[in-house]
């Protein structure tokens, strides 16, 4: 049964809280930790949870303006580029000397995933003659090679959880197994659905159901991946935005409800 896709807040005037903004501070966790690092997150629920955290328990976290240059501020996620503070250049070939050097985190989307976390976002079918091109390996195997990688992906399901990808773009904890100088700064950390946070905790870095988010039953994330996740004991549910969070995200980071465009409901 699909659980509603909002839920009570604990904070009582604060209204029910949408499920984007629990998929918003589950992206922020994901962040939880690193500390002065770059950070890259690729959509606009990612891009909430990188600025919350930013503003909440990851000060030092560095974020871009998208283009060629470090904000100094935090702006809502909707923000003319005129309207961001821009603290320093960050042209494009800078970009790689923190990627070698393992100091980024990048929050991708992928067209398939599997249980290793080998991420797809070149081809569907067979590579020789693949039955849908999309846009490419882009910086995929580079960026999950050199340093933590983590997924979003809005619309849990079979055609995304798939037992083998059709072609690897990012490089999952399987394939490196027999590559230890290669896997010095690989890691995929979490993946952030609709439904649910998985990681790579289970045996042999098999990915493992963490949390689900509230409404949600366990089956129904089973149900929408295509191949056995680990699961271990009673999952929890993900946690609701603080109120302070809350207050955050719908007036300082989304007042245009930019979030709900990507994640309606």
């Amino acid at each position: 049964m699909t659980g509603p896709s909002t839920t009570a807040s604990p904070q009582g005037p604060a209204g029910e809280v949408r499920r984007a903004e629990v998929c918003a501070v589950a992206c922020a966790e994901a962040f939880r930790g690193d500390g002065e690092k770059l950070v890259s997150p690729f959509g606009t629920v990612p891009s909430l949870g990188a600025r919350l955290a930013r503003l909440t328990f990851e000060p030092d976290l560095v974020l871009t303006d998208g283009e060629a240059a470090l904000m100094a501020d935090t702006p809502p996620v909707s923000a003319a580029p005129g309207d961001v503070l821009r603290e320093a250049p960050m042209p494009y070939r800078r970009v790689f000397d923190v990627v070698w050097s393992g100091r980024r985190h990048v929050m991708m989307m992928a067209s398939q995933l599997d249980m290793y976390g080998n991420q797809n976002l070149s081809c569907i079918g067979d590579w020789a003659r693949p039955a849908i091109q999309l846009i490419g390996v882009r910086g995929a195997p580079g960026n999950s090679v050199n340093h933590t990688t983590s997924y979003w992906v809005p619309a849990h399901s079979p055609r995304v959880f798939v037992e083998h990808v059709d072609m690897v773009s990012g490089v999952g904890y399987d394939r490196l197994a027999g590559a230890p100088a290669a896997a010095r700064f690989h890691e995929v950390r979490v993946v952030v659905t609709n439904l649910a946070v998985l990681d790579f905790g289970g045996p042999d870095h098999r990915m493992r159901l963490r949390s689900v988010h509230p409404g949600v039953a366990v089956e129904e994330v089973e149900a929408a991946t295509g191949f056995p996740l680990v699961v271990e004991g009673a999952v929890p549910t993900s946690r609701l935005p603080s109120a302070e969070e809350l207050q955050l995200l719908r007036e300082v980071l989304d007042p245009a409800g930019a979030a709900q465009k990507e994640l309606p409901g």
